[in-house]
């Protein structure tokens, strides 16, 4: 099976159409996805989203929904589920909205499976540009996609999110214990001689 065949892809929006160039031309302004809100695994990191003054009031499908699948057409060719804190995002054209149709699949799951290590060398095999590698909707439609149970696919996304959390306790605690280090380190130089 394919991706094309259990979703629907399209493309952002291009962004330099619709930006108001001049004070009285814009009309409405909408917060944007960027790369910089989602890290590789496919997690938001940022939750301060840039700002996009547009010329005129866009269309509903440009906008994230919850439920969707959003991935990024360039390299890491990073997926990501929309949840209902993150519906209401501008999508520009470097990322792709997968809206998965099939019932027999759970978005988060698609979107997991997207940025498996697999999916990931598929898109490098059928990437386009010499500069800075990217895919298209064609590619991603053509993306095979494994289809477990709705069961089986519910347990692999609470397995992926506990291993995320897990992971984030990890960084948390390395945080911690560089802060605790470098506190260490300055009772030292700044203490007494004979401690």
């Amino acid at each position: 099976m394919q991706l094309g065949d259990i979703a629907q892809i399209k493309t952002g929006l291009v962004l330099s159409r619709k930006k108001a160039e001049m004070d009285f031309d814009a009309r409405a302004t909408y917060k944007l996805l960027s790369v910089k809100n989602i890290n590789e695994d496919g997690m938001f990191i940022n939750e301060t989203f840039d700002e996009f003054i547009s010329n005129e009031i866009l269309e509903g499908h440009y906008f994230t929904e919850e439920g969707d699948v959003v991935i990024r057409l360039s390299q890491p060719y990073t997926a990501i589920y929309i949840d209902k804190d993150h519906a209401g995002l501008l999508i520009p054209s470097y990322f792709a909205i997968i809206k998965v149709e099939e019932p027999q699949a759970v978005p988060q799951y698609v979107a997991w499976y997207l940025n498996t290590l697999n999916v990931k060398k598929e898109l490098e095999r059928g990437q386009a540009g010499s500069r800075i590698p990217s895919t298209n909707q064609q590619t991603l439609k053509n993306v095979s996609i494994m289809l477990p149970s709705i069961s089986k696919q519910r347990r692999l996304i609470e397995l992926y999110q506990l291993h995320q959390r897990e992971k984030q306790l990890c960084r948390k605690l390395i945080e911690e214990k560089e802060m605790y280090f470098q506190g260490i380190i300055q009772r030292i130089l700044g203490g007494k001689e004979n401690d």
